[in-house]
């Protein structure tokens, strides 16, 4: 619930520029409106146009670019009550946060060390099918309803001179959060993913604040998925099967590796990340891939649905058994594409 004044929601430097800092990037490295509405995360919501507000790290963010500048502020919690104050005329609770720290977790979630242009290039050289659609790159132009992964592969029949979008990169999340939100993917589409996450964040996660009278929330601690009635809440939340698997997943971690322990699975071989994933409740190949890329800096990783097998198979002329996407067949592909693409085939597949 909302407290009777809640905070403005701050959608451009202009209102409160005090409160907003930015970091050097092109569009070219980084598109929000690619990235944040692609299905990757599910915590992201267009407040404005062109402006993106959302959880990050505990703390309610508003991002938006501006030319070669990527702007934000980040929005202190409702109990912060002595760092509310008047800056530029608002009314403000400010973040307890430093610049430097708040530079850090952007670029460590944007991955912003990571140079695409290189990357594209590198693809365009070892794959031709690649090359046709980014020969004019940075492109600038990709759907609005764009889902990671899929634009390149829709485009690659189309003419010689069609573009990839500049600037989709691969997100670094926090792995509980992204394990939960995926085991949440199965027969489901984004629109229905984000509202069964934020559902999630509103019973079990702590309150942040309120901006123009929404609530925003952390997402919840493992403890708090735990509980006897977890389950059966998930379920009148509208999770059907997948409460079993969110609570299932739950206590098998927090009984086994603990969440310290899956964040360690970034220091680990990608087999054995993949393994220990593959190991909990509703979590099969294509899932673990999405954890293990999207949270657990395993760049090679693949991600393959029927729709990715299809491509290897009419596109790329992939030789596979069979006529369906056996485990085999997804393994194969996997390796296909890390052949093909190298070390960051993941990145590649997710353009």
């Amino acid at each position: 619930s909302c407290s009777p004044a809640p905070m403005k929601l701050r959608d451009a430097p202009s209102s409160c520029p005090s409160l907003w800092r930015w970091l050097p990037c092109p569009p070219a490295e980084l598109r929000l409106d690619l990235v944040l509405s692609s299905g990757q995360s599910f915590r992201w919501w267009e407040s404005s146009p062109g402006a993106w507000t959302g959880v990050l790290g505990g703390r309610v963010w508003t991002l938006r670019q501006d030319g070669d500048r990527l702007w934000y502020t980040v929005y202190g919690d409702d109990d912060e009550h002595e760092g509310e104050e008047e800056r530029d005329g608002c009314r403000a609770k400010a973040a307890k946060l430093n610049a430097a720290e708040t530079d850090r977790i952007l670029r460590d979630y944007f991955q912003l060390d990571v140079g695409l242009s290189a990357l594209y290039h590198a693809w365009g050289a070892a794959d031709p099918l690649f090359r046709k659609v980014a020969n004019d790159f940075p492109g600038e132009a990709a759907p609005r309803s764009y889902k990671w992964g899929t634009l390149r592969h829709s485009t690659c029949s189309a003419s010689p001179h069609s573009i990839l979008p500049a600037g989709v990169r691969v997100l670094r999340q926090d792995p509980v959060e992204c394990l939960f939100s995926f085991i949440c993917t199965s027969n489901n589409h984004i629109s229905r993913i984000t509202a069964m996450i934020e559902r999630l964040c509103q019973a079990f996660g702590r309150h942040l604040c309120c901006l123009d009278s929404r609530p925003f929330h952390a997402f919840p601690p493992l403890s708090a998925l735990t509980g006897a009635d977890a389950e059966a809440r998930l379920r009148a939340l509208g999770f059907g099967y997948r409460a079993k698997f969110v609570c299932g997943t739950a206590r098998a971690i927090a009984e086994g590796l603990g969440p310290e322990g899956l964040c360690q699975l970034r220091t680990a071989p990608y087999a054995e990340a993949r393994r220990v994933l593959c190991a909990l409740p509703g979590v099969g190949a294509k899932v673990a891939d999405c954890v293990c890329l999207l949270s657990l800096d395993k760049a090679e990783a693949v991600p393959v649905d029927t729709h990715v097998w299809h491509i290897a198979r009419q596109r790329y002329g992939v030789a596979l058994g069979g006529k369906s996407l056996t485990p085999r067949a997804y393994q194969e592909i996997g390796d296909f594409f890390r052949e093909l693409w190298g070390p960051r085939a993941g990145w590649a597949q997710a353009v």
